[in-house]
């Protein structure tokens, strides 16, 4: 509406414009020809009544006077040539005296000559002015050229001007008021055309994949409002009939894949198990004097795949339980020492940033936390390269981070989307449920976890956590 307002203002301006050139000039075209008939009336009557014989030579003679009387009478200046173009007889004889219109050009000759009406019009500027100046020839009774009349008439517009100036200012003053309406009368009307949209734009921003979406309730919408609130509400029907599919089916996706994960991982000690007990029992003899510590290793055995069964549960419930929040004000910087104190090895390098650093957190899940990145890193580590692991403790604005570095064999592009998937792993023995366990700890405490890698040189992956605000 505001466009269309404006465009309409433009195009009024430009056809205004036009109109009033439009209008000058045709003025100034019927005022040149007023004069050229009542000058040529004048001259006419001065021929009729001289006593000279009416010829080219005698023009001068015949106006010498009259030339000045018809200037005066008709308020115009103009000009008598010879049929050469040589000038004879002027009404401003200063500018003959200043050489100025002695002789008229070739190219205006030539063209008041083949003209059909035998008259020429010439469009000139001077001084940065535009005038017509008019070349009509004068003739004898028997209709004989004996000269050429020229009348310069300059075209005087600032009246015009003036008044197209002041209607301009007009149509603005107007237009402005009008596209003051046409925002405030667009502003409402697409108020009251987009509120009944607005409505269904926020319910489908707020739409998710679950249950809780509420329908749309319109009063009176028109055809085309409640053909898409009754779409958009059949879609929220279909929506959490689907939502409540899918929950099922990822629940009932997620303990095939446990299951299957718990069944794999007991029956690797199961197996052993088997064959030591088949092999104890085809070869175990009472009266073999080593009967003693064939027994005792057979046990040993078994309670090694018992232990490692043991481990095995033990390492799927803590999966499974999410951490309890046990948040107490601690010294992240101290509790990290703690926990890289029971890894002997002299690779690992501690560097704080900071002696103190205050978190809400659960120590012994801090710990595990820590443990886990520790010991992934040095399993990442290749048997012929120096490990080297580096753990870092740092303020980051209202974050503590913690960084564990090292310069293993990193993770490639298709598995860095795995990474933190329970029972993924890269390595030849473990369940992969470290690092999915890790990030459970770190969401539950409302903290990220994140890491670069590349590979063959080594992985970075850094915890963040809120930091405890001072009171």
């Amino acid at each position: 509406m505001i466009t269309l307002v404006v465009i309409a203002c433009l195009l009024i301006a430009i056809v205004t414009i036009y109109q009033y050139r439009e209008q000058a000039k045709d003025y100034h075209e019927s005022r040149l020809q007023t004069k050229e008939e009542q000058i040529m009336l004048s001259i006419d009557y001065v021929l009729k009544g001289t006593t000279y014989e009416v010829t080219t030579n005698n023009l001068q003679y015949i106006f010498r006077d009259a030339i000045y009387e018809i200037a005066d009478i008709q308020n115009v200046n103009f000009n008598i040539y010879d049929l050469d173009g040589k000038i004879i007889k002027s009404s401003r004889p200063q500018l003959v005296y200043n050489g100025l219109a002695r002789q008229l050009k070739d190219d205006v000759l030539n063209k008041l000559y083949n003209s059909p009406n035998k008259r020429y019009v010439a469009y000139q500027h001077a001084a940065g002015n535009s005038y017509q100046s008019l070349y009509v020839y004068i003739t004898d009774t028997r209709f004989k050229p004996i000269g050429i009349l020229n009348i310069p008439y300059f075209e005087d517009d600032t009246l015009t001007n003036r008044e197209l100036e002041e209607f301009l200012y007009r149509l603005v003053i107007v237009y402005v008021f009008m596209i003051i309406i046409a925002v405030f009368l667009a502003y409402f009307v697409s108020t009251y055309i987009t509120k009944s949209l607005k409505t269904i734009s926020d319910k489908l921003h707020e739409t998710q994949l679950s249950k809780g979406d509420q329908k749309i309730h319109i009063k009176e919408p028109n055809d085309e409002l409640r053909y898409l609130i009754e779409a958009y509400n059949g879609m929220i029907d279909k929506l959490e009939e689907s939502a409540v599919k899918l929950a099922k089916s990822e629940r009932e996706q997620a303990w095939r894949e446990m299951a299957k994960q718990v069944a794999h991982e007991i029956k690797n000690p199961l197996t052993p198990m088997r064959l030591t007990v088949q092999v104890f029992q085809r070869y175990f003899d009472a009266e073999d004097p080593e009967v003693h510590n064939k027994v005792k290793e057979f046990s040993e055995t078994l309670i090694q795949q018992i232990d490692t069964m043991s481990s095995i549960a033990s390492a799927f419930s803590s999966f499974a339980n999410m951490p309890a929040q046990q948040n107490e004000t601690l010294n992240v910087v101290g509790v990290v020492k703690l926990a890289l104190d029971i890894f002997k090895e002299k690779t690992i390098i501690y560097r704080p940033q900071q002696e103190e650093l205050i978190a809400k957190l659960d120590r012994t899940q801090l710990v595990r936390i820590i443990t886990n990145l520790v010991k992934n890193a040095l399993q990442a580590i290749p048997e012929d390269k120096e490990p080297r692991i580096l753990v870092t403790v740092f303020e980051d604005g209202e974050h503590i981070k913690i960084q564990v570095a090292d310069n293993g064999i990193g993770i490639s592009e298709a598995n860095k989307e795995k990474i933190f998937e329970p029972k993924f792993t890269t390595k030849t023995s473990g369940m992969g449920l470290g690092l999915g366990m890790v990030k459970n700890i770190v969401e539950t405490y409302k903290g990220s976890i994140t890491f670069t890698s590349k590979l063959h040189m080594g992985t970075v992956f850094t915890v963040s956590f809120p930091k405890q605000k001072e009171l």
